[in-house]
Order: structure tokens, then sequence, then C-alpha cells
């Protein structure tokens, strides 16, 4: 709890100082996966981004599809940090009971945990004075911690005593975000 308190803490003296965005994701909302992230200012030409995304949903199709992420990261912008295109530089952490990519056409699913690390290539547009369009893609090299479920009874398909481990280079962010200028 204090280590929340002090993070709470350090956003609002940061952005105090500075513009701030708040913004969401238009595309994964359209797809009913939230997206939603605050943007800080922390150099002439730097922000802090920290988003927050999640799928809500336990089932489609009889498939699992519930997944979490927190990321955070740092952004160059190469004119100015409302205008132009930015490279970031991001880590995070994640939470599934999912059905991975390679297994879908499969009985298999995935319960697990995991981190991230990565790379983001980005774009933002000035609408007005209060609202702007950030484009994105993103992507690096995911660590996972699962166990492996069967869908059809719930039974361990793996062998593994306590997790499985896997890890992936794949692009998993990725949007058009609408900001919307604080102060």
């Amino acid at each position: 709890m204090k280590k929340i308190i002090m993070f709470a803490i350090l956003l609002a003296s940061i952005s105090s100082q500075s513009q701030t965005y708040v913004k969401v994701n238009a595309m994964t909302t359209l797809l009913t996966i939230p997206n939603v992230a605050i943007e800080t200012k922390v150099g002439e030409k730097s922000t802090l981004n920290f988003d927050a995304l999640g799928s809500f949903w336990q089932s489609v199709n009889g498939k699992p599809r519930e997944f979490y992420t927190l990321t955070a990261e740092y952004r160059y912008h190469f004119k100015a940090t409302d205008d132009g295109l930015y490279v970031g530089s991001h880590v995070g952490v994640s939470k599934y009971n999912f059905q991975k990519w390679n297994y879908l056409n499969t009985d298999n699913y995935e319960v697990g945990k995991g981190y991230f690390v990565g790379a983001t290539l980005g774009y933002k547009a000035k609408l007005n004075d209060k609202f702007y369009l950030d484009c994105f893609l993103g992507g690096g090299w995911h660590q996972g911690f699962y166990k492996g479920y069967h869908i059809s009874d719930g039974t361990r398909y793996d062998s593994a005593k306590n997790y499985n481990k896997s890890g992936e280079w794949f692009p998993y962010r990725g949007g058009v975000m609408i900001s919307y200028k604080l102060n």
C-alpha cells in the first residue's frame, strides 16, 4: 500500500509541473478490450506513459480470452512531445487465462502470468488545443509462467510440476489513442 501511495504522489508531482494527457485506445475499445493510459512530460522531448489493457472476456466461442497488462514506457519525441514521430522503450506485466496463438485449433489453454520488455514506434498528431491522436505499434519479448489445461474437462495437459515457461518475440501493442490534454 505504501508503494501505491508513493507512486501516486510521484505521479501527481510530475504531472503538476508538466503537460499531462489522459488517453483511451479507440481501436481496442471498439473490440470491447479497454486500454487507458496517462502520459506526462518529463523533459524537453521526453514523456512517461503508463497504460492498462484488459480483456474481460472469460470465453469467446468456448475459448478463454481473458488477459490484463500494465505497461510503463519512456518515450523520446523527435520534434515536440505533442507532435510527430516518437520511439519508446517499455516494461510491463501480464496476467492471463487465454488460449495461446499456437494452440488455436486444440483443446488446450493456459492460465498464467508474465513480464515483457520491448519497443514502440508511434506518431502523435494535434487535432486542436486539447485533443490529440496517438498512433502506435510495439512489441518485444514476453516471458510467461503458466499452467496448461484442457478446455473440455479442466485437467492439466502439461507435465510441469509448478509452472511451464514460455518466451516469445511478437507484436503485442498497437492502436490509436485519443488523447486529452489536462493542462
